[in-house]
C-alpha cells in the first residue's frame, strides 16, 4: 500500500510539472508527421509510395534527421494546433478534476472544448475533426480538415466526459452531432451477412480495423446516451468486422487490405480499448472472449524482456527507434481498463508506470517522444504523444485517488471512462 501511494504522489508531482511546462510551451506544437507535412517532404513520400527505388532515396534526408537529429523536423514545417491533442488534454485536465475537485482543472478542460469548437472541419454540416496538414498515404492525399473517425471519437469523449461533470447544453448538442456524423458521413462497407467494415474518411473504401473500432465504440455509446437503436445496428456490424478479422492467435492486422498487415502496439490497444467499453456497455460475450485471446496475444508479443512496451510484433518496414511514448500511453489506458477482466495486466500496468516516471520524463515537465537507437527525440509533440501520457496519467491519478477512499471490505472498483454512461442525466 505505501508503494502504491509512493507511486501516486510521483505521478501527481509529474502532472504538475507537465500542466506548468505546457502553460510555458504553448499547445501548438511539431509532429511526427512534420517531415512529410510540407510541399517538399509530401512530394518525397508521395513518390516513395509510387516507386521504391527514387522515393527511398527521396525521403533518406528526411529518415536521417528522424533517427540522428528529431530537432530538423522544424527545417520541414511550422508547429500547428491538433485537435486530437486538445481532446486528450480536455480529458485529462476533466480527469485531475475528478480527482482533485481544484475547479481550475476544469476551466482548462472546457478551454480545450472552446479550441475544439473553433477547430471542427467546417465543410460539413454535422461536427468532425481531422489533421491540420495534408497526409500522405499509400492510397493518396488526405487533404488538411478532412474529418477522421481515428480523431473525431475522442473529441466526443471529451465533450460528453465533461458534460457529465459540468453539463452545458451546448456541449451535449456538440456529442449528438458528432454521433450522426459517424453514422452518416462515414460510409458502411459490407464485409459478410452480418459485418461491415467502415471509411477512415468519408471518402475512402474502408478494410482498416482500429478505424472500425473507433467507430463501432462511438455508436455502440451514442445508441445509449441518446436512445437510438440504429446506431447500434451500425455499430454491430463494426464490431463483428473486428471480431471476424482476428487472428487465431489473438492479434489483428493494421488492415484487411493484404498490404499492411503489421501489428503494432499502440494499434492494438485502440482496438482493445473499443472492445473493453464495448463490452462494458453492452455485456457483449463475443467482446470479452476477443479481448481474451486479445490479452494472451499483447503480452505475450508486444513486450520485451524486461516487461516493457515494444513498438511492433511485425513490422511494417525498418524503424528508427526503439521505444515509443504513444505505446506506453496506451499500455496504461488498456490496463486500467481491463485489470478488473484480467488481473495479470496490474503486475504490467505498474511496471510500465514505473518506466514512465524513470526515464521519459524530462526536467522541463515533458515527456521525451521516442528512444531511438541512438539517444532520445526529446522534440515535444502535442500529437506524439504528450497529450496522450498527460491523459493516461490522468486516468492513472483518478484510479489511484478513487482506490485510496475505498475501505478493503467495499465493493471491487469500477473503473470508468468517458462515453460509457447509459444516458445524458442533465438533460
Amino acid at each position: 500500500m505505501e508503494e502504491s501511494m509512493q507511486r501516486t504522489d510521483k505521478v501527481s508531482r509529474a502532472l504538475t510539472d507537465f500542466t506548468e511546462w505546457l502553460g510555458v510551451f504553448g499547445e501548438t506544437s511539431w509532429d511526427y508527421q512534420s517531415f512529410f507535412a510540407g510541399p517538399i517532404g509530401g512530394r518525397a513520400k508521395a513518390l516513395y509510395y509510387r516507386d521504391r527505388v527514387w522515393g527511398t532515396a527521396a525521403v533518406a534526408p528526411m529518415i536521417f534527421f528522424e533517427a540522428v537529429l528529431p530537432s530538423g523536423r522544424r527545417l520541414f514545417h511550422r508547429p500547428l494546433r491538433f485537435p486530437i491533442a486538445d481532446a486528450h488534454y480536455a480529458m485529462g485536465f476533466a480527469f485531475l478534476y475528478e480527482a482533485t475537485r481544484d475547479f481550475s482543472q476544469l476551466e482548462n478542460a472546457i478551454h480545450f472544448l472552446t479550441e475544439l469548437k473553433e477547430s471542427r472541419c467546417r465543410l460539413f454540416k454535422e461536427c468532425c475533426w481531422g489533421y491540420p496538414f495534408d497526409w500522405v498515404t499509400r492510397n493518396g492525399i488526405i487533404k488538411k480538415q478532412t474529418p477522421l473517425i481515428t480523431t473525431t471519437p475522442y473529441v466526443y469523449e471529451a465533450f460528453l466526459q465533461v458534460f457529465e461533470l459540468h453539463p452545458e447544453e451546448e456541449w451535449k448538442l456538440i456529442a449528438e452531432s458528432i454521433a450522426r456524423h459517424a453514422a452518416t458521413d462515414i460510409k458502411s462497407f459490407p464485409t459478410s451477412e452480418t459485418a461491415s467494415s467502415c471509411s477512415y474518411t468519408p471518402f475512402d473504401q474502408g478494410g482498416v480495423i482500429n478505424a472500425a473500432a473507433y467507430r463501432a465504440f462511438l455508436l455502440t455509446s451514442a445508441s445509449r446516451v441518446f436512445s437510438n437503436e440504429d446506431y447500434w445496428r451500425i455499430a454491430k456490424r463494426n464490431l463483428n468486422f473486428i471480431l471476424e478479422n482476428q487472428n487465431q492467435d489473438g492479434s489483428w492486422y493494421y488492415a484487411v487490405d493484404g498490404v499492411r498487415d503489421f501489428i503494432d502496439h499502440y494499434h492494438t490497444c485502440f482496438v482493445m480499448k473499443a472492445l473493453a467499453k464495448i463490452h462494458t456497455l453492452t455485456g457483449d460475450e463475443s467482446c470479452k472472449e476477443a479481448l481474451s485471446k486479445g490479452v494472451k496475444y499483447y503480452l505475450a508479443n508486444l513486450f520485451d524482456e524486461e516487461g516493457l512496451p515494444k513498438p511492433f510484433s511485425k513490422a511494417p518496414r525498418l524503424t528508427v527507434y526503439k521505444r515509443e511514448l504513444y505505446d506506453w500511453a496506451e499500455c496504461v489506458n488498456l490496463c486500467l481498463l481491463l485489470r478488473d477482466r484480467f488481473p495479470q495486466l496490474e503486475t504490467t500496468l505498474q511496471t510500465v508506470i514505473d518506466g514512465i516516471l524513470k526515464d521519459w520524463i524530462k526536467p522541463d515537465g515533458s515527456f521525451r517522444s521516442r528512444r531511438l537507437y541512438l539517444g532520445w527525440d526529446n522534440v515535444p509533440m502535442h500529437r506524439w504523444a504528450q497529450s496522450q501520457m498527460f491523459r493516461s496519467l490522468a486516468f492513472y491519478f483518478r484510479e489511484a485517488k478513487n482506490a485510496e477512499k475505498l475501505r478493503p471490505d467495499m465493493v471491487k472498483r469500477e473503473t470508468r471512462e468517458p462515453g460509457v454512461c447509459a444516458t445524458f442525466n442533465h438533460s
